[in-house]
């Protein structure tokens, strides 16, 4: 039993405190001996860390292995360029990043040129019109689109045998080549005075020049090569040819003239239509003006080329026209400009030329009826002459129409 004055608690008591320097000395060895187990396992876990396979760097390796142990916001504070690091399962095995596909530049949309359409119907001169008179169709094809346009109408109530082509024909995809006769004008030209087998392919058109430049009946002259014959005067209807293969129609010395993209013109009496009217010349000028016909008639083959508001050009010829019919078709064809072309029964003609069968060497049509075979200017012509081509070569060309009524 506990002597009196003791409780049962007394006899557990700690003995008396160790001096204060003694606990010290105690703790700093514990302290060291735990410095040490960390830093020797830490040593191998580093070590363990640096070896592991891949191809990353020291760095790279420490920072993957903090992270791996709950260190990610020091990792984070070391490492502050936050580059994307590949993601792990647990810090285990990598999981595959799918990383954005390259921004490449979205590819340009190739311009697309909008279909050619149809020419309005042209207003025959004979009321009223005949089923069909009057309405353009696809001549020639240049890349399925209609970029030579025909139509034809009845140059009077009687002459119906007789028809007038109306030619309209788009610039943007054709080119027009001037080419000097053996006699008009003459003389040596490094053009030739035909379209010889090697100059056919995309080869679509051929029309007739204007009056003799020799003995001064087209009251013009004639330029190519860099030469001229006879005078360009100013003041004379003016077909206008010009590097890039375009043509103009116009007044010389007033909307024509001289300039270094010019490489050929053909000059012929004074307009016809003018400012998208037909000219007093026309409707009242007399044989001063316009020349002399076969057998003195007003009524015989002529032809004529002019240029609407949007600078394509427009042909009318046919076997039976006035100067005044002549003018007003070219003006209700659209023609703000327009100019006399050849006349009588050897010279207007229109050409159209069928490469289905072969595109180098393409089947001549007359549009109407005209009296010279179709072939003429496959021939050397005495005449000058305009060729219309394809403005690509590489382009598919075709004729759709061998022709027209009458002929």
């Amino acid at each position: 039993m506990p002597e009196s004055g003791e409780t049962p608690g007394d006899a557990a008591a700690p003995a008396p405190s160790e001096p204060r320097s003694t606990r010290r000395r105690r703790l700093r060895w514990a302290a060291l001996g735990t410095a040490l187990v960390l830093a020797g396992t830490a040593g191998w876990c580093v070590q363990d860390a640096l070896t592991a396979p891949g191809r990353g760097s020291a760095q790279t390796k420490l920072a993957h292995w903090g992270r791996c142990h709950g260190l990610s916001t020091v990792v984070d504070l070391v490492d502050n360029r936050h580059q994307p690091a590949a993601a792990h399962d647990a810090c285990g095995t990598a999981i595959a990043t799918v990383h954005a596909a390259p921004v490449r530049p979205r590819p340009k949309p190739t311009p697309t040129v909008p279909p050619i359409p149809l020419h309005a119907a042209v207003q025959p001169l004979v009321s009223p019109a005949l089923p069909g008179e009057g309405v353009f169709k696809p001549l020639s094809l240049v890349d399925g689109q209609p970029a030579i346009q025909s139509a034809t109408v009845r140059p009077d109530a009687t002459d119906t045998e007789f028809m007038i082509g109306v030619v309209w024909m788009k610039q943007h995809d054709l080119r027009f080549d001037l080419h000097p006769g053996v006699s008009e004008p003459g003389g040596n030209w490094t053009v030739p005075a035909t379209i010889a087998p090697g100059r056919r392919t995309g080869l679509l058109a051929a029309y007739n020049g204007g009056f003799k430049v020799s003995n001064g009946d087209s009251h013009g002259g004639f330029y190519l090569d860099g030469r001229t014959i006879g005078e360009l005067r100013d003041g004379a209807a003016s077909e206008v040819f010009h590097r890039d293969g375009t043509v103009t129609v116009g007044v010389w010395g007033q909307d024509a003239r001289m300039a270094p993209d010019v490489v050929g013109v053909r000059q012929c009496l004074v307009p016809l239509v003018r400012n998208g009217r037909v000219t007093e010349d026309a409707l009242y000028g007399g044989t001063s003006t316009w020349g002399f016909t076969d057998g003195g008639y007003a009524v015989v083959p002529r032809s004529g080329v002019g240029i609407d508001r949007n600078g394509e050009l427009i042909y009318v010829g046919g076997r039976a026209l006035t100067v005044q019919s002549l003018a007003t078709m070219l003006q209700r064809a659209g023609a703000v400009t327009a100019m006399m072309l050849d006349i009588n029964l050897s010279w207007p003609s229109f050409i159209s030329y069928d490469s289905t069968k072969n595109p180098h060497d393409p089947v001549p049509h007359n549009i109407v009826n005209f009296v010279r075979d179709p072939t003429r200017y496959y021939d050397y012509s005495s005449r000058d002459f305009v060729a219309v081509y394809a403005r690509t070569p590489a382009t598919t060309v075709t004729t759709t129409a061998r022709g027209q009524a009458g002929r």
